[in-house]
């Protein structure tokens, strides 16, 4: 995929805009071989607590919404696999460049509720007996590429980018090893992958779809290192400054500073070229429309005409339900008459659905002393935010609110299934779906039970359920509908 050309407002790196010195530019390009001399000495271990705060939430909160860093599956199209493999970004640049800066503004700018933001710092080599003493010493070089561990960033990153959840180390400074405990990260449409060795691979490169070097001038980089190492790691300035001219400034030089030729976008100043970062945001987001009117258009058209699957029930159509029908589609219907009804179908739903959960006799005392014989569910009843650890144990009841083309609930299932949960344990509740969700869902996962309380003929050009109910969202909540949002808005927005 091919990413925009280099924006008038940013640099070209040296080695595209000049042909003098080949010599010197095929040195450079041998070092971006890994055919590198062993980890020397180097510059004195970061003192960072972990690679990732497992304390904290993977969120990043903005003025509009709250981010989920920790990914979600991508698109799925109507066989149940994925469209399309997601769009990574690679960010390069010197140490203290404001590569972090600079990935968290794009993620902002971008808007989306779920990306992957995975740093080169988790994936430090398990350190030899020999180089922790080295380490302890200050005298083991981190800024070299034999110190990450680049078949480990291969392997995550191209799971990754196929929608499938990976661990990921969680990398210890003070103790120079890897925690106990690794964390969860999930697909998802866009993948930020930010390190001062981004682009020291063929392989890696090969992965990323956008190569971004952020180019800050040595004096400001020298700067923020003396205010970060003074103010929050307690060295003295000429501690930090021996630090910077023996080891930092000599592997920017070898290292990082050649791969700047390889960036499809150069961005000075970093966070401070905001028209740069606007250029790199406009790109993401054509590539994700596309995507999305894409796999949606695709599961729109197909299986059309088929008959309706076996794995669907239908509420049965009473007179009662009829009637909440009628309220709850009614655009006259006040917002407190909205939410009251519609609480009364999902318990009728959801009533239905727990009918086809298995039972088992048992017996019970009434107050009277006396024994009934009845039944209970063989299972635990819980009710889950997050994912337990055992949930492929039990069934799962999924609610969405509406399905039209069934790619955000696809998109759920799949998580589920990441997790180990059998397919025929899964139940798909929905108060509305339209038939191509209905065939979409079953065609891809054929034993997911599919439960709702009606099924509409079909959906209009915006992927909005005809004659449907309108944006669920906005209607039980009070806030105003997107002019272009498909019925399934909401359901992306949750997870």
């Amino acid at each position: 995929m091919a990413a925009p050309p280099t924006p008038a407002n940013t640099t070209t790196p040296p080695p595209r805009a000049r042909d003098a010195d080949d010599s010197e530019g095929r040195s450079n390009a041998e070092s971006l071989d890994r055919l590198l001399p062993p980890v020397g000495a180097g510059r004195s271990p970061r003192k960072r607590t972990t690679s990732q705060c497992k304390s904290e939430p993977p969120l990043l909160r903005t003025s509009k919404r709250t981010i989920y860093t920790a990914g979600r599956p991508p698109w799925y199209n109507e066989h149940g696999t994925q469209s399309k493999e997601a769009f990574a970004i690679g960010l390069g640049g010197g140490s203290a460049s404001g590569k972090t800066t600079v990935a968290r503004m794009i993620i902002e700018a971008l808007d989306v509720p779920w990306v992957v933001l995975l740093s080169m710092d988790s994936f430090y080599k398990v350190l030899t007996q020999q180089q922790q003493e080295q380490a302890a010493r200050n005298d083991f070089n981190f800024d070299h590429p034999d110190a990450f561990d680049f078949d480990l960033i291969i392997s995550t990153l191209k799971k990754l980018k196929q929608g499938k959840s990976v661990k990921v180390p969680v990398y210890d400074f003070t103790t120079h090893s890897r925690k106990k405990d690794w964390k969860t990260l999930y697909g998802a449409n866009v993948i930020i992958f930010e390190g001062i060795m981004a682009f020291a691979d063929k392989t890696l490169l090969e992965l990323l779809d956008m190569k971004i070097f952020v180019d800050t001038d040595s004096d400001i980089r020298l700067v923020r290192r003396l205010r970060r190492d003074i103010g929050e790691r307690g060295r003295d300035i000429e501690g930090v400054i021996k630090q910077y001219n023996k080891f930092v400034k000599p592997a920017f030089d070898q290292y990082i500073q050649p791969t700047m030729r390889l960036a499809d976008i150069v961005v000075p100043r970093g966070s401070g070229n905001a028209v740069a970062i606007d250029l790199i945001v406009q790109h993401v987001h054509s590539q994700l429309e596309e995507r999305e009117l894409s796999v949606r258009a695709a599961l729109a058209s197909a299986h059309q005409y088929h008959p309706l699957p076996r794995t669907l029930s239908v509420l049965e159509s009473s007179p009662q339900v009829r009637g909440m029908h009628t309220i709850i589609r009614d655009k006259e219907t006040s917002r407190d008459e909205f939410i009251f009804y519609s609480k009364r179908l999902m318990r009728l739903l959801i009533e239905h659905a727990l009918s086809f959960l298995p039972f088992q006799d048992c017996v019970v005392q009434t107050p009277q002393g006396q024994d009934y014989a009845g039944k209970c569910y063989a299972g635990k009843q819980l009710h889950y935010l997050r994912l337990p650890k055992d949930i492929s144990d039990d069934h799962v009841i999924l609610m969405d609110c509406t399905v039209s083309t069934g790619a955000a609930a696809m998109m759920a299932v799949r998580v589920l299934l990441d997790h180990d949960v059998p397919e025929d344990k899964i139940f798909l509740l929905s108060l509305l779906m339209a038939e191509m969700g209905v065939h979409s869902v079953a065609y891809a996962f054929p034993s997911v039970r599919i439960i709702t309380t009606a099924v509409d003929k079909r959906v209009n050009d915006l992927f909005r359920i005809i004659p449907g109910i309108g944006n669920f969202g906005d209607r039980y909540f009070g806030t105003d509908a997107a002019p272009d949002g498909s019925d399934e808005e909401e359901v992306a927005s949750v997870g």
